[in-house]
């Protein structure tokens, strides 16, 4: 048998953190096992449809390197991979069920419905669809209140339902009894219930790789695999990402939920991807920094915690500041230079000053910021910085530095700093963090930057003598 497993992400807005998590899990067993990764767009709700996000699910799952053998925009032996292209083998399948008496017709209101849940909260009862459509034509429903036009179909879930199933993960788990869960829609569309379990079957899926808050809904997927005849897949539900407070991560509550968001600060992809891993798995000697290829090497679904990890975006810092600096210093520069999106001698700048941050920062964002001086003499001025640094006391200062610099014959980092140590620490009598504190400031707009006399140097003589005249004035 050859293990074929998929991710099936909705295109309805920036891609989620747990689209990357979820395909990293199912890549790693895939590549172990030498099968096949899937990815399948599931864009049945109309509704949330966002333009772009399809591409942006494409963009960041190649950015963090976690690449599929089969997908929409490569194709492969059973496309499409959309699911709004695959609507002829829904109706098919919903025609099945109802001819056998395994779905039925239900033709209630949202309204209906709505009184119906307010109702069942109201008595403490569990909601539920209570089955006023179940037996009754057309014509009989419609003679009762609450009648829409358009029928969905629902699944008739019997009272011997499977409720428990084998997971790779948990062992043996019990889930709910499930509600009479909506098939087909009113427009026609699939709902997600029916639509991953039939194109599981169609595409051979052998394996179903989610999340937690799945384990609820399988009893209804387990009975339509029955119902059908297919085959099972095997299941496993990973641990839920969770934040500090212990609630499910959400792109509503927390930045961090969406994918984009980790490009944008610059992190390492590879760390990130370090850092997923570890929300769920462990390597056998526990080690916390390991490549995706010594996760595959070690892969083994008894190894995944169930418990809910905590999304602790420190750690993830930690994880990119280890990687940067691991980085040869060249590579660095080039990601860097990327990010910042700069080409010609701003490129070249910054490629010269890689080397004096890449032992400071844990992003490219940080890098980015940290060298951004360089760029531009309109550079923004940390409003604390100057308040603490560039008072009347530091005009001596900042007089004599300009005449030191202004003098010097060589200006490299070797004359910059001797020439500032004379004219400062000997000549005025300071201590250092005094005498250099208003220089830094003064031609980097922070108290944190690269090193002051390598910085200097990057300046150039005039342009650092501007930046010590502007904050004289």
């Amino acid at each position: 048998m050859t293990v074929r497993l998929r991710v099936a992400p909705s295109p309805t807005g920036d891609p989620h953190v747990g689209t990357a998590y979820m395909s990293l899990f199912n890549l790693a067993f895939v590549r172990r096992e030498g099968g096949a990764f899937v990815l399948r767009i599931e864009d049945t709700d109309r509704a949330r449809l966002n333009e772009g996000s399809e591409q942006q699910i494409y963009d960041t799952l190649h950015w963090l390197g976690l690449d599929w053998d089969e997908g929409p925009d490569i194709g492969g032996p059973f496309a499409p991979y959309r699911q709004s292209e695959r609507l002829e083998t829904y109706r098919p399948v919903v025609e099945a069920l109802l001819e056998s008496g395994r779905a039925y017709h239900c033709w209630c209101s949202p309204a209906r419905l709505t009184e119906m849940r307010e109702a069942q909260q109201k008595a403490k009862q569990p909601t539920g669809y209570d089955r006023l459509c179940v037996g009754k034509t057309r014509e009989e429903r419609a003679a009762l209140p609450g009648f829409s036009e358009q029928p969905v179909v629902r699944m008739l879930i019997p009272d011997d339902a499977p409720l428990s199933f084998a997971d790779l993960i948990r062992g043996e788990v019990n889930a709910p009894r499930p509600d009479d869960q909506v098939l087909m829609k009113t427009d026609g569309f699939p709902t997600y219930h029916l639509a991953n379990v039939v194109d599981d079957h169609e595409m051979g899926i052998t394996h179903v790789v989610r999340g937690e808050e799945w384990i609820a809904s399988t009893p209804k997927h387990i009975l339509l695999y029955d119902w059908m005849g297919w085959e099972r897949p095997q299941f496993a539900h990973m641990p839920l990402l969770r934040n500090t407070d212990k609630s499910k991560i959400s792109k509503r509550k927390n930045p961090a939920a969406r994918l984009t968001w980790f490009v944008e600060q610059g992190f390492l992809p590879e760390a990130l991807r370090n850092f997923l891993a570890l929300m769920g798995y462990s390597l056998p000697d526990g080690q916390e920094v390991f490549s995706f290829e010594e996760m595959v090497a070690s892969f083994d679904w008894s190894r995944v915690n169930p418990v809910g990890p905590v999304f602790d975006v420190d750690k993830l810092r930690w994880l990119s500041g280890h990687y940067i600096r691991e980085l040869p210093v060249e590579e660095l520069a080039s990601r860097l230079v990327a990010f910042m999106g700069i080409d010609g001698a701003a490129a070249d700048v910054v490629t010269r000053a890689t080397p004096l941050v890449q032992e400071r920062v844990s992003t490219l964002l940080e890098a980015a910021g940290m060298v951004g001086f360089l760029l531009d003499d309109r550079f923004a001025m940390d409003p604390e910085a100057a308040a603490k640094q560039l008072g009347h006391d530091a005009r001596p200062v900042l007089e004599a530095a300009r005449g030191a610099l202004h003098d010097l014959t060589s200006f490299d980092t070797a004359a910059i700093e001797a020439a500032l140590r004379a004219a400062l620490v000997d000549g005025l009598g300071l201590k250092p963090k005094h005498a250099f504190g208003p220089i830094r400031v003064a031609v980097t707009g922070s108290t944190v930057s690269p090193p002051l006399f390598e910085s200097i140097e990057l300046l150039g003589r005039d342009r650092t003598l501007v930046r010590l005249e502007s904050a004289l004035n």
